[in-house]
């Protein structure tokens, strides 16, 4: 088991920045992957951004290319995600998420173990 729990939503204006981290705990030498994730009301979820777990490659949906950075923290078993720029479309429940299997993916399906979420609002 992994227990993921997130930190670090709030609300901003337009242009702000926000620092979003993600704690792990329990099996977390088995996690081969983490993604942050979102959700708009009425929308699906969707992938933000990836890392692996040992640190290295990094993704980013194009969305937030630029403006989002995915980052490992190692000495906290953690994984932040620094928004700069924000926008009102960035207004959504942030959820971490992490894979136990190899494989790039951006689907919500192939993550097993998830937070509970932070939400972020911009306003404008």
């Amino acid at each position: 088991q992994v227990q993921l729990v997130e930190s670090g939503g709030g609300s901003v204006q337009a242009g702000d920045s926000l620092r979003l981290s993600c704690a792990a705990s329990g099996r977390t030498s088995s996690i081969f992957r983490v993604a942050w994730f979102r959700q708009a009301p009425g929308k699906e979820r969707e992938f933000v951004a990836g890392v692996l777990w040992s640190g290295g490659p990094t993704s980013y949906a194009d969305s937030v290319k630029g403006r989002f950075t995915i980052s490992r923290d190692n000495a906290k078993n953690a994984v932040n995600l620094q928004m700069n720029s924000l926008k009102p479309e960035d207004t959504a429940v942030y959820y971490c998420a992490a894979r136990m299997r190899d494989g790039w993916r951006a689907s919500p399906a192939e993550y097993d173990y998830w937070g509970q979420g932070t939400q972020v609002t911009v306003s404008s």
